[in-house]
């Protein structure tokens, strides 16, 4: 296994299980524990992970911003299941914009077998769409490694020229006062010109996103038209896209 493999494998196993010794690691991945330690230090450098005594915990303070990677491989079925609806709402000929994001990414592998136009800021969620034959056009901009999303006033510049009818939008963290917000500025500014071009807004964001702020905020409640997740948020929240206006539907309820 090579040191980046490893590495993925180890964020992945201390994501799943919420936390792994150096012991588990090394027994599970057949490497010894001062490799695994070593691993752990590169790992905690990178936001990808926090070191705890004796093994690892998943990053979780506000102004860490976990890595795609990371990102990619939690609540995956969870992911997938609230991808399947959202796509419903994808229409002929429309113009779809599909924020950069682990969420949107399986959004983009479930759109329906329509014509429709595509935009994104996400290289790799262009690709992902242009082998279904479809139009996508990509905003430009400088591309941030740890979320491989583009930002920028390239990004920035598409974003106030161009209009959508739907936005698949993706977010780090929901909370009934502080709206949707996310770790990085430039990705903030460019998530809150996507929802201003919008016509409809669609919220893809799992349930560990409830009750969660970020750095930044972007977004109130009340730019949502749409929320799917895979279980409804409840309490104030609930309340708060109550009164927001927001629909929401649960996929595995």
């Amino acid at each position: 296994m090579l040191p980046a493999e490893r590495k993925r494998t180890i964020v992945r196993l201390v994501t799943e299980r919420d936390g792994c010794s150096v012991a588990e690691l090394a027994a599970e991945l057949d490497f010894s524990k001062a490799t695994i330690r070593r691993d752990l230090r590169d790992l905690e450098t990178e936001g990808r992970i926090e070191r705890s005594h004796g093994g690892a915990v998943p990053s979780s303070s506000v102004g860490t911003e976990r890595s795609y990677d990371q990102r990619e491989v939690e609540n995956l079925d969870a992911k997938r299941a609230i991808a399947g609806r959202a796509s419903e709402e994808i229409r002929e000929d429309h113009v779809v914009f599909f924020d950069a994001g682990t969420t949107t990414m399986e959004v983009a592998r479930a759109v329906p077998e329509t014509e429709f136009v595509a935009a994104t800021n996400m290289p790799e969620l262009a690709t992902e769409l242009s082998r279904r034959d479809l139009e996508v056009k990509l905003t430009g901009g400088t591309l941030r490694a740890r979320t491989r999303a583009l930002v920028g006033p390239t990004a920035e510049a598409f974003l106030d020229r161009t209009n959508f009818d739907l936005l698949v939008l993706g977010t780090n963290a929901v909370d009934s006062t502080a709206g949707l917000s996310t770790p990085n500025e430039d990705e903030a500014a460019v998530k809150s010109q996507m929802v201003d071009q919008a016509s409809r807004v669609v919220l893809v964001a799992d349930c560990s996103k409830f009750g969660e702020r970020s750095f930044v905020s972007f977004a109130d409640l009340s730019a949502i038209d749409l929320l799917v997740t895979d279980r409804s948020p409840t309490g104030t929240l609930a309340t708060a896209f109550d009164d927001a206006g927001v629909t929401v539907e649960g996929v595995n309820e």
